[in-house]
């Protein structure tokens, strides 16, 4: 198959993040005979990743749902290499199993340091590092994905401290960018044109988080990220908001599912407008957080403009 860093000259790319499943029953919906991933695949995308904790603790369904990818031969995979929780040792290794494996494409990320971790290594103390140390260990065997972030990362001391480690990352050896979420659009759009004037030249696969549930989009936002919820989208969750608190709601069944519902209808469709308005700017790639589920996915590419790319 083409090289992605090579697809990013010829069109506009397509691509989902899936995540290894817990459980042998989310394996099974996964990976069986149309299952989540054959519905993905009917989309046509350029590549899926897949998630890797940097406890290592789903390492082993990384890897297969890695290697499903691999035998279907229906398009690339992409593994997530952390610094966190890895030594270079571990790090080579993992490198090695991809090769021997046939996966030559991974995405390079320092990894968020879980909340609850005790003595996680990580000799690599930045993904600026993991880059510099794959380029001089394996050369071009790997095409290299790195993480940018359209609101800076919430650990950098400022935008222009984030953008310029995008550089760095760039001028190191890596291919191109897959962003974070972001649903302030003028956010990003300040963003692009800042990382542009700075002289990164990568191609921005923009990371799309779809709107189908308000407690998600709230965690999503706020847990981890630091991400700003834009007016238009705040509307859409105080329209629909279960009272008093969503995270533990105790109106009538009734309500909470029909408000849930409408909900995820206004979400999408937020979605699907977000999605119009990238394609819009001539952006280089979406990647679509799929969240291991197809339908909504589906929809959300064949009523957006994403359809003539599936």
């Amino acid at each position: 198959m083409t090289n992605v860093k090579d697809l990013f000259q010829q069109k506009t790319l397509l691509s989902f993040e899936l995540f290894p499943p817990k459980t042998d029953r989310g394996m099974e919906k996964l990976c069986r005979e149309s299952g989540v991933l054959d519905q993905l695949y009917l989309l046509n995308p350029d590549y899926i990743s897949c998630t890797y904790r940097t406890d290592g603790t789903n390492a082993v369904r990384h890897f297969e749902v890695l290697s499903k990818i691999l035998e279907d031969n229906k398009t690339r995979p992409l593994a997530h290499i952390t610094c966190v929780g890895n030594t270079k040792d571990s790090i080579r290794e993992k490198l090695d199993r991809c090769l021997d494996m046939g996966i030559d494409h991974i995405l390079a990320l320092r990894g968020d340091i879980p909340m609850d971790a005790t003595n996680l290594v990580h000799e690599l103390p930045h993904a600026t590092d993991l880059v510099e140390f794959i380029r001089k260990e394996y050369g071009d065997q790997f095409t290299i994905a790195v993480s940018g972030s359209p609101e800076g990362h919430i650990q950098c001391t400022s935008l222009e401290a984030d953008i310029s480690y995008l550089k760095m990352k760039q001028d190191l050896g890596a291919d191109y960018a897959i962003t974070q979420l972001c649903w302030d659009m003028e956010q990003f759009k300040y963003w692009y044109e800042a990382v542009r004037k700075a002289g990164v030249t990568l191609p921005i696969d923009i990371g799309v988080m779809p709107v189908l549930d308000s407690a998600a989009t709230i965690n999503m936002a706020l847990s981890h990220n630091g991400c700003v919820i834009p007016r238009a989208l705040s509307e859409i969750i105080s329209r629909h908001w279960i009272f008093p608190n969503v995270f533990a709601p105790d109106e009538p069944e009734e309500v909470i599912r029909k408000k849930k519902e409408e909900f995820k209808e206004e979400g999408i469709r937020y979605t699907i407008e977000q999605i119009n308005e990238y394609l819009s700017m001539g952006i280089e790639g979406i990647h679509l957080f799929a969240l291991n589920k197809s339908e909504n996915v589906t929809r959300i590419v064949k009523e957006s403009n994403l359809s003539r790319l599936a």
